[in-house]
């Protein structure tokens, strides 16, 4: 099996999308409970931009124990996917737990800044925009002000 899940991965890097997504869906015929075969079925769904066909696998292959940089793969997918989708409380949530889990994934981080966006919740998704700016950024310009951009990430709405 594993030559076919590698096959489908293959015809996906080809821009085969649709070949790969069949390709694993056969599969998944004969092993339903493999977490990362659901995974990938999921993402194969997700990057036809049938994101409400993904959700299903996104979450059995949670369920049924991913791990590793899969299992962040999943969280932040599902995450994105749901917020796509307009459902942003399930998407916050999603999102939110992968955060808990892994919490150096700063990809989680960006795709939840935008969830909260999206609740309106502009502050909070600024913030942590701001910090992962100001913490990750290579630009010589914005680490003269790392400390300023620090300093002033949860204080937008403050007038002095």
């Amino acid at each position: 099996m594993k030559n076919n899940i590698n096959d489908a991965l293959q015809l996906r890097e080809e821009g085969k999308l649709e070949k790969s997504n069949q390709l694993l869906l056969e599969l998944l015929k004969n092993e339903n409970d493999d977490p990362y075969l659901n995974y990938q079925v999921a993402w194969s769904f997700d990057i036809l931009e049938r994101e409400s066909e993904a959700v299903y696998y996104y979450e059995k292959s949670i369920k049924d124990g991913l791990d590793g940089v899969d299992l962040e793969g999943a969280f932040l997918g599902l995450g994105s996917t749901y917020r796509t989708l307009g459902k942003y409380d399930l998407a916050a949530k999603t999102l939110k737990s992968g955060i808990e889990k892994f919490p150096n994934n700063n990809a989680l981080k960006v795709f939840y800044s935008m969830v909260l966006y999206n609740l309106n919740q502009f502050s909070e998704g600024m913030e942590i925009l701001l910090r992962l700016i100001a913490t990750t950024s290579e630009d010589k310009e914005i680490r003269v002000y790392q400390k300023a951009i620090m300093y002033y990430s949860d204080k937008l709405d403050k007038i002095w």
